[in-house]
């Protein structure tokens, strides 16, 4: 369901100067839209795109075909790797 066509029940509160007040209702009313449908139909692509960033991991070609070898050919545990999961198995 989108974002448009759900009921909106949370609320956020905004502070503002009057003149950037101004600015947004002037701009919504040039778009015909509420202040806050504005808002959203801005707000929420940046909104997007700082999530898609921050949890997404771009790996380089190299990078990629690395991994891909690590998961086909994973190396043998390490000691450290072997005592880890030792303390982490008497815990339980």
């Amino acid at each position: 369901m989108s974002a448009t066509s759900a009921t909106r029940e949370d609320r956020n509160e905004l502070r503002a100067t009057k003149e950037e007040k101004r600015i947004l209702a002037t701009a919504a009313a040039y778009e015909r839209l509420d202040v806050t449908s504005f808002i959203m139909r801005n707000v929420l692509p940046a909104a997007r795109e700082v999530m898609d960033r921050a949890e997404r991991i771009v790996l380089s070609e190299r990078d990629t075909v690395r991994v891909l070898e690590l998961l086909e050919n994973p190396p043998e545990p390490t000691p450290a790797l072997m005592a880890a999961a030792r303390r982490r198995a008497e815990r339980k």
